[in-house]
């Protein structure tokens, strides 16, 4: 989990290099999909295993009953399967990259970017925080969210504050999710798919 932090602060922080600018785009996908693994390990409490074990056929058993689990943590989890669904977010974010090329990984992203953009657009309003494109100049108002505006730099009185923008930012006016009916365990994120002969 710590690593995954580590990684959106540079992701991050790499977007604000001048020589990266021709990198913003596939930095900034980057960054969503470390951070939205973050998120899932934050919400569900459990980091990726380190290596899959082999699959072993059983005889089908009864789901064992578990302490009801957070409605939250179930919803979470439904969310990450609309993401897999779509654009096969965990499948990518759960695949060993390294013996792939840049030009492979990338052709792969543009696909997860895609269906992950869908499943977006499908269930949440986004939209920019500052209307102005990075660069500009801007004015905070006294009595700003916290949230929504992150200032940096050297800071000194009350605002409103003048400043450039770095990151436009993102805020969601609605989200339609579907509801998660109360369980006893939390969803599986994608089903497993066997092919009976």
């Amino acid at each position: 989990m710590k690593i995954a932090a580590v990684l959106v602060i540079l992701l991050t922080a790499a977007q604000l290099v001048p020589a990266a600018a021709g990198f913003s785009h596939t930095l900034a996908l980057a960054t969503l999909v470390v951070a939205m693994a973050l998120l899932v390990m934050l919400f569900t409490g459990k980091t990726p295993p380190e290596a899959p074990k082999p699959a072993v056929a059983e005889a089908v058993k009864p789901i064992p009953t578990a302490v009801p689990q957070n409605q939250a943590q179930a919803e979470v989890v439904t969310l990450l399967g609309i993401f897999q669904e779509k654009g096969r977010f965990v499948d990518f974010l759960m695949e060993d990259i390294t013996p792939y090329s840049d030009a492979d990984v990338g052709g792969v992203a543009r696909a997860v970017h895609q269906g992950c953009k869908e499943a977006l657009s499908e269930h949440f309003h986004i939209e920019p925080i500052s209307s102005e494109g990075e660069g500009a100049t801007i004015t905070v108002p006294a009595g700003y969210s916290a949230d929504e505006f992150r200032l940096v730099g050297n800071l000194s009185g009350e605002a409103p504050f003048t400043g450039k923008v770095v990151h436009k930012g993102w805020k969601t006016t609605s989200v339609k999710l579907p509801r998660v009916l109360k369980t006893d365990r939390l969803p599986a994120i994608a089903p497993a798919q066997v092919e009976v002969k």
